[in-house]
């Protein structure tokens, strides 16, 4: 087998180790989904799906039939195992098709994924399942990597596709996941059928192979293009974020300015529930923060829905010099304690103004992430797990 290089994404497939799944094509999925997992410059933590199919005799009928096994609800990719494995009959999957009743109906279809159910200890089916099912694809990957979420987000995202891999690569509308959505795959699929894969706008990427090393480098291959792509034209019309507006503190300076701050944000932020906290510092976050587009692109939030499920619709930007004095916890306190109210209070009237009937309760109020010009980003939740992966 050739050795694959890549810059922009990390290799991981050991021959030894695939050599002695050989076979097993359920094991081999799992191993393909655990180093897909390990990268998370593609791989949202508990985000995206993968899947393989294999021939199961049905226990009904004896007769052969084909079976999809997909990483069920809430899993992780880099820790996926047997037992967080959904196993559907395709053709069942496909039937699903006839009784469907349209957008309006979404929901009751994720029900009715539990009458596809082959394997009797699945996990329960999540709702990307038909994205994966009317696809023909032995082996689909289903990723929201950096770089194609920077495509997939943009304004022009068709027409990056096209420029980046001609009529290589098919692409969909954003329309939110579920049934409806996989049948615009189908279609896409079918109408282009010589593709490697669909950019989903504003979403993330759906590639696929006829084995799970195929699946795995055609992924790899497809989000080092577009990161190729990104790289060439970064900074060529203006400079990123509209260059630099403030110079950072020296490191040193900012773990101090940020042990000061972090106890008071963390009080803060734990008015309602008691937080955890963690801090970065690292170049791609200095570059945003202390960048002239701060002010403009920070209020604007995510560009993707599957990022401000874990970071809030948009972070906290201090109004604090870089080397402001936060000797004295009480005075920062109250120096602070205004922003924190505002956001509360947008936060409400975002949750206020988007609400339906049988939305869930509104979350805590208080700023996931909160962002430090010159210093760094403090996100904080619930644990230093899911603090950690929300920055």
């Amino acid at each position: 087998m050739e050795l694959k290089t890549f810059k922009h994404v990390d290799y991981l497939w050991d021959e030894t180790t695939a050599s002695q799944l050989a076979g097993d094509e359920i094991a081999l999925f799992l191993y393909r989904s655990n180093i897909l997992g390990t990268d998370l410059r593609i791989t949202n933590f508990g985000g995206g799906n993968t899947s393989c199919r294999t021939i199961e005799k049905d226990p009904l009928t004896s007769e052969e039939t084909e079976i999809m096994w997909i990483k069920g609800s809430g899993g992780n990719l880099g820790s996926l195992k047997r037992d967080g494995v959904a196993g559907l009959y395709v053709d069942r999957l496909h039937a699903l098709k006839n009784i469907y009743r349209g957008l309006e109906f979404e929901d009751e279809m994720v029900q009715l994924y539990q009458h596809c159910i082959f394997d009797l200890d699945s996990r329960a089916p999540s709702i990307d399942t038909a994205l994966h099912g009317l696809l023909p694809f032995k082996h689909i990957d289903h990723l929201h990597p950096d770089a194609l979420i920077a495509i997939a987000a943009a304004k022009n995202s068709r027409e990056i596709t096209h420029e980046i891999w001609g009529d290589e690569m098919g692409w969909v509308p954003w329309q939110r996941p579920g049934f409806d959505l996989g049948m615009q795959l189908e279609k896409c699929q079918k109408e282009n059928p010589g593709i490697r894969g669909i950019i989903l706008g504003g979403h993330g990427l759906f590639t696929w192979g006829d084995t799970s090393y195929d699946s795995y480098i055609n992924s790899l291959e497809v989000i080092e293009q577009a990161s190729e792509f990104i790289e060439e034209h970064l900074g060529k019309e203006r400079p990123v974020f509209g260059g630099f507006k403030i110079d950072s503190l020296v490191q040193e300076q900012r773990k101090e300015q940020a042990a000061l701050l972090a106890p008071v944000l963390r009080g803060l932020t734990s008015e309602e529930n008691r937080m955890i906290g963690h801090f970065r510092d690292d170049e791609v976050v200095l570059d945003f923060i202390n960048s002239h587009d701060l002010q403009a692109l920070a209020p604007l939030g995510t560009s993707c829905p599957d990022h401000f499920l874990r970071t809030k619709i948009k972070p906290l930007v201090l109004d604090l010099a870089p080397d402001a004095d936060l000797t004295d916890s009480d005075k920062v306190k109250e120096q602070l304690v205004p922003a924190f109210q505002q956001y509360r209070s947008d936060y409400q009237a975002y949750y206020q103004k988007h609400k339906h009937a049988d939305s869930p309760a509104i979350r805590d109020a208080n700023p996931v992430v909160i962002l430090y010009p010159g210093v760094g980003m403090f996100t904080f939740a619930k644990n230093k797990q899911t603090a950690r992966v929300a920055g």
